[in-house]
């Protein structure tokens, strides 16, 4: 069977009772918030063309946790393994308060967990996050679990995909999806222009998602939530290697490279995975109410309305997540489907689009339906 094969649709263009739905989001980041500017002195920066990639991102603030200072009080570069500590430090906090917050806004418990799907591209654990939250919080040793480690700022909806075929064949039982990236651990420090766009751009931040299936009555006691009806992807094999960690050997550290097209190569292909997404489905892009597109940066944005026909406010929640937050990776469109809760505009029957983009080069979409 097919996503586009009819008979997995009702007739409006709905998924069985067995289809997910999401009942809870959470996000956190770490304590300090940085302006482009406080980020341009820590480190020194008096070249004018890094500091126009800063600021003239469309970001006023990022969660960052800087290097340590010298004697001197300049930033120091951090070894490999020391990135990894704070990674792994950092991915645990933050994501210890964005589970903690979706689980409440659920109306559950840490007891009621059933799967734990962590996300990272920001550093590499072996046990991977899944163990080491379970660890942490003493989520009960039956709880099973999944990591995703990798895949960049698309993660997120790769694992909302698989998480979605776990919550639809354990229905009542409750599946979070939580993104940690601790992007302040996958920072080079040098002169390049190559390092100053992207260290001009990725912010720390966390984000949990919660799923559950075939508990559609209100006397389950779980909150009201839009289904998950469709995923569909798109990759760009001519593309692999536009978004990519490198090792630097003269720092011993990997380092993150964006290539300065990639924002035109994935806007160009966002028409294309949408349409297959509402491939089937009776819909139209016009009948998208709600539009939660990761926030890659700046020209990603603009390339995705201008291709897309939309409009600024369609955006506009990535657009203040962007701002307020940097790229904070593979948790982004969280941040954006929090806001869109937050404002309280959804109305049951709406149809909405989550898109991500990320190394591959890919494109990750979902369908749902509040």
């Amino acid at each position: 069977m097919t996503d586009t094969d009819p008979s997995i649709w009702g007739a409006q263009g709905v998924h069985t009772p067995l289809a997910p739905r999401i009942v809870g989001v959470g996000t956190a980041s770490t304590g300090t918030s940085l302006s482009q500017q406080e980020v341009l002195d820590a480190f020194d920066i008096s070249d004018p063309r890094i500091r126009s990639v800063f600021l003239n991102s469309a970001i006023e603030q990022r969660h960052l946790t800087l290097p340590p200072q010298n004697a001197d009080g300049e930033r120091v570069s951090e070894p490999q393994g020391e990135l990894l500590a704070k990674h792994k430090a950092l991915a645990i906090e933050m994501g210890t308060e964005a589970l903690r917050a979706c689980l409440k806004r659920a109306g559950a418990d840490l007891s009621d967990l059933r799967h734990l799907c962590c996300v990272t591209s920001t550093g590499f654990l072996t046990p991977g996050l899944s163990a080491l939250m379970i660890r942490e919080l003493g989520i009960d040793r039956h709880c099973s679990r999944s990591d995703i480690v990798g895949m960049g700022c698309n993660a997120g909806l790769n694992a909302l995909n698989v998480v979605s075929g776990w919550s639809s064949a354990h229905p009542g039982e409750l599946a979070v999806v939580l993104c940690a990236e601790a992007c302040s651990a996958a920072y080079a420090m040098d002169s390049t222009m190559r390092t100053a766009v992207v260290n001009s751009l990725f912010g720390d931040g966390a984000g949990a998602i919660a799923l559950v299936s075939g508990t559609e009555d209100a006397a389950s006691g779980i909150p009201e939530g839009p289904s998950i009806l469709k995923f569909a992807s798109c990759i760009i094999p001519e593309a692999v290697g536009a978004m990519r960690y490198d090792w630097d050997a003269t720092q011993s550290r990997f380092s993150f490279f964006l290539d300065p097209q990639i924002p035109y190569v994935v806007g160009a292909h966002a028409e294309l995975v949408v349409d297959r997404l509402l491939q089937g489905t009776g819909l139209r892009r016009s009948d998208i109410g709600h539009w939660l597109v990761h926030s890659g940066g700046k020209k990603v944005i603009d390339a995705v309305i201008v291709n897309l026909g939309l409009t600024r406010h369609a955006l506009r929640h990535t657009v203040e997540v962007l701002r307020d937050y940097g790229n904070v990776s593979s948790g982004s469109f969280l941040f954006s489907y929090e806001r869109l809760l937050d404002e309280k505009v959804a109305q049951p029957g709406d149809y909405g689009v989550l898109m991500t983009m990320g190394p591959g080069s890919t494109l990750e979409t979902a369908l749902v339906q509040w």
